[in-house]
């Protein structure tokens, strides 16, 4: 049986460093081959074939990131704040490359510009053991209102 605290604990320290945000120690918990995706649908077959809001990898992740910290960006002019809440988190068994398949319900608050936005959220992850930890081999994040317009992320959900 897996270990649902050491899990949740897991999923905890990772949204802490996105409440920060610190985006270095943030993407030392995904392996080198690890990707972030946001499908533009609920129930998308692959960010691949198909329009995503977006599909990281590590290179994309640095450039995000990169821009992100960068003394000149505009994400400097004004103060950002996150929140995350977990919770329903559940495990399925594990994937293809032996992964443990971890989702979870967010909600996530974003406090940017004078503006605070309310993201829902249903989050995937595929977990490889690490030690007495995880790294992140995949995470997807389908807001729960996928389809409807967006405005611009300034961060990672």
């Amino acid at each position: 049986m897996t270990d649902i605290r050491k899990i949740e604990e897991f999923l905890y320290d990772e949204a802490a460093l996105l409440d920060n945000p610190d985006l270095d120690r943030w993407m030392e918990l995904f392996t080198e081959d690890g990707t972030y995706w946001m499908p533009v649908a609920e129930d998308q077959a692959d960010p691949i074939n198909h329009v995503s809001i977006f599909y990281d990898d590590r290179v994309m992740m640095e450039v995000r990131r990169r821009n992100y910290v960068h003394p000149r960006a505009a994400s400097k002019d004004h103060h950002t704040r996150c929140s995350h809440v977990i919770g329903n988190v559940r495990t399925s068994g594990t994937n293809d490359h032996g992964d443990l398949v971890v989702t979870s319900n967010q909600h996530v608050l974003v406090y940017y510009r004078h503006e605070q936005r309310v993201f829902g959220t249903r989050v995937e992850h595929h977990l490889l053991p690490d030690g007495d930890s995880y790294r992140i081999r995949h995470k997807k994040v389908t807001l729960i209102n996928c389809e409807a317009p967006q405005k611009s992320l300034t961060v990672y959900l």
